[in-house]
């Protein structure tokens, strides 16, 4: 896990579309940032970072999704070709371009996308030294919103599959955390490890970060272990387990090969009614944090 600074803040899928931006005025309203995190990989995380987008964008939100994976699948799976992102998060994160500038529409109305590249694998080694290495993304997100009509309401994070420089960005820019969970043996194991860089990252760098939720992902109600696994996260985390559970879907799995999320490439399957479900839900904890 990389050092976590102490220091405070001084259908054929079309051609991508860079979004205009208005000045910022006073009004303009902060979006909640959700960072999707899990250091382990492979549990669904970019998976709902898109059909949760989409799911939320369907309701009625202004969505926008950050993707912090070198890998840049969630840009893949939303369409977005590699040769159209010319500006992309390595260059806001570095302080090139500002997040508007690497922000692309996708085939979803209300959901947008600033895409990543390879470059960003060797961020760490570029900003390492920098005294505001872990609030690049905080500073490039507080200027996103304009105050005009189509201000986002979210905005969710990506985060590659390790505890690193990334992952403390997305974690210092939060306000709060979603922790995808795949039903398996070891899952409880990588959830404590995440759970105490929470609480590092909330003591020395963001005080506001709270787990807004855990998803448990990839769950088979025919498997004893899957539903053991959920069973022992519910009795260790109580109710910041969201009531949703995302099931192994075939079609989940095929609809990135097609640049789509799940709830365009096929709405009526188990896994777009249950992203829709888990959308729903979060926008109700949300009102309930409102109303706490």
């Amino acid at each position: 896990m990389t050092d976590i600074p102490e220091s405070s803040p001084p259908e054929e899928t079309p051609q991508a579309e860079v979004i205009a931006f208005s000045p910022k005025t006073e009004s303009a309203k902060p979006p909640r940032v959700l960072s999707i995190a899990n250091q382990k990989g492979g549990v669904g995380k970019t998976t709902t970072a898109i059909n949760l987008g989409t799911a939320l964008a369907a309701i009625g939100e202004t969505v926008l999704i950050v993707d912090l994976d070198p890998q840049g699948n969630a840009s893949t799976g939303l369409g977005i070709d590699r040769r159209n992102r010319r500006c992309s998060t390595y260059d806001v994160l570095i302080g090139e371009a500002p997040m508007r500038a690497a922000i692309l529409a996708t085939a979803v109305p209300r959901l947008h996308i600033a895409a990543s590249t390879l470059d960003l694998s060797g961020l760490e080694l570029e900003i390492g030294a920098a005294r505001d290495r872990a609030f690049r993304l905080r500073s490039a997100l507080a200027q996103v919103n304009t105050g005009g009509a189509n201000d986002y309401t979210y905005v969710l994070v990506d985060c590659p599959p390790s505890l690193n420089l990334l992952t403390v960005n997305a974690m210092a820019a939060a306000s709060a955390i979603l922790v995808p969970l795949q039903c398996e043996f070891f899952a409880l194991e990588g959830l404590s490890q995440l759970i105490k860089t929470v609480e590092q990252v909330k003591s020395t760098l963001n005080p506001d970060l709270t787990i807004h939720g855990i998803v448990l992902t990839m769950h088979d109600a025919r498997n004893n272990l899957s539903n053991q696994v959920a069973a022992d996260v519910r009795q260790f985390m109580g109710r910041k387990v969201y009531d949703t559970m995302i099931p192994r879907n075939v079609r989940v799995s095929e609809a990135p090969s097609y640049g789509k999320p799940v709830l365009v490439y096929d709405l009526k399957c188990v896994g777009s009614e249950a992203y829709l479900r888990l959308a729903t839900e979060i926008i109700q904890r949300e009102r309930e944090l409102k109303a706490g």
